[in-house]
């Protein structure tokens, strides 16, 4: 179509996705005043946009020149979110390698970091995660050298290196390693030749560095990149078949939705999450986790703190309890090597959010504490958000005083830890204090908060 006559098939595809312009434009990085001029064919769209669109729309960019101008693509890197409709090895093994091979190129690297968030993404991955049927076999019968467990156990030994350093010092200190580690370690042992058995080890050690790839660009506020390579561990599991994986990164992508304050997301993923568990009969650490999330998806959802809702509210007390008496049970010898992090300290942290939501503050601010003091020295980052947790909860009792010095102990770090995160989460509490801002104690903690993160 061409300039002047306007582009009614770039309208139809927003349209499909359930997006008003205002939506499409925010997915897309641009104003709504510039996707009307691009819709009504009376503006061009730079290379880097219509990668853009192909991503967001998920289609080819090739269909998207037809969009604009019924000619040849451009010369530009696109970058599709990952396709759930072929889960066989050779397709979930090339998405993959496109996706980590994306970053040694750097003009690649910076596309691929600036990438938006898409939530519509999300609807057709969590379908295909609970319906579709996985390979008959993740077994690889022609490549270069014979894969073994000896090399998946090199991987998950390394992932666990790597997530000890994180959980340490953030995820700008290890992203670097892991990408490379995906492509000289990770990609090569893809694309050997394996059996069934070692297929599926292979592939969920893949997914769990993926995962924690896709972490490491979620604590630097790279969310589209993030999204990507949780889409991508997404796959991977199941190709994997492995259930105990996939509630790993649904868990990420939940607390993803959550930060970036989706709730109805949030709430798709936590009950998918907890929905795998139970199919799948899953260790108690694993059903602590998912009811926690689940707990606080339905608070984030439904607010009972400020409408009342009983029928929500009463859920959620139901899921705390059924987290509770999960993480009591302790240990499994079924427990998956991810579970580890999130022990009874961490668990608590995220029930600390849930009774918030319910209008529990006290409650809030003792899980909240504990979880600073469980996570001070060996968790650094977490003790920190902890605290900012912990601030809100005593907001939300009136004690502005308390809040603030709670808050203020968190400030350091946010200079000396590599996460993004921590600094948002300041961020959002400082403006929570818009109504205090007159007193000396918020005043105090502006001044002092403008002079730490300016520095």
């Amino acid at each position: 179509m061409g300039e002047c006559g306007g582009r009614p098939e770039l309208v139809r595809a927003r349209k499909r996705l359930g997006m008003n312009q205002d939506e499409a434009a925010e997915a897309l990085l641009v104003a709504p005043g510039t996707l009307s001029r691009w819709e009504r064919g009376t503006q061009d769209v730079r290379p880097v946009y219509r990668a853009r669109i192909a991503q967001v729309f998920g289609v080819s960019g090739a269909e998207v020149e037809r969009w604009l101008h019924g000619t040849e693509p451009v010369a530009t890197e696109l970058w599709p979110l990952p396709d759930f409709s072929d889960l066989s090895v050779t397709a979930t093994v090339g998405s993959a390698e496109k996706l980590w091979r994306g970053e040694l190129d750097l003009d690649r690297r910076h596309l691929l970091a600036t990438l938006p968030f898409v939530p519509a993404a999300l609807d057709g991955w969590l379908s295909a995660w609970s319906y579709s049927v996985p390979v008959g076999t993740a077994a690889r019968e022609t490549g270069r050298g014979v894969v073994g467990l000896s090399d998946v156990a090199r991987i998950e030994e390394m992932l666990r290196t790597f997530n000890a350093i994180e959980l340490q010092y953030g995820g700008g200190v290890i992203r670097p390693a892991v990408v490379d580690c995906l492509n000289t370690v990770v990609a090569p042992l893809l694309r050997g030749s394996y059996t069934d058995d070692i297929g599926s080890a292979l592939m969920s050690a893949a997914a769990g560095m993926t995962t924690l790839a896709g972490w490491t660009a979620f604590d630097l506020a790279r969310h589209g990149q993030a999204q990507h390579y949780f889409g991508q561990a997404l796959k991977l599991a199941k190709t994997a078949d492995d259930p105990l994986t996939g509630i790993h990164v649904l868990v990420c992508m939940a607390q993803q939705a959550f930060h970036l304050n989706k709730p109805e997301y949030e709430l798709l993923l936590a009950r998918a999450a907890t929905e795998t568990a139970r199919r799948s009969e899953a260790p108690a650490s694993v059903m602590a986790v998912v009811t926690a999330k689940e707990a606080r998806a339905t608070g984030f959802r439904t607010r009972p703190d400020r409408t009342g809702d009983r029928h929500s509210g009463k859920r959620i007390e139901r899921l705390i309890e059924e987290s509770r008496l999960a993480c009591a049970r302790g240990a499994d010898d079924r427990d998956p090597a991810w579970v580890m992090d999130y022990d009874e300290p961490e668990v608590g942290a995220q029930l600390s959010v849930a009774w918030r939501l319910l209008g529990r503050n006290d409650l809030a601010a003792d899980y909240a504490e504990r979880a600073v003091r469980a996570f001070e020295v060996r968790r650094p980052r977490s003790a920190q958000l902890n605290r900012v947790a912990a601030g809100h909860a005593y907001l939300g009792m009136g004690e502005v005083e308390q809040a603030v010095e709670t808050v203020r102990a968190a400030v350091p770090a946010a200079r000396s830890l590599a996460s993004s995160r921590l600094v948002e989460r300041i961020r959002r509490f400082d403006r929570r204090l818009r109504p205090y801002e007159k007193t000396v104690q918020v005043r105090e903690f502006r001044a002092y908060l403008h002079q730490q993160l300016a520095s």
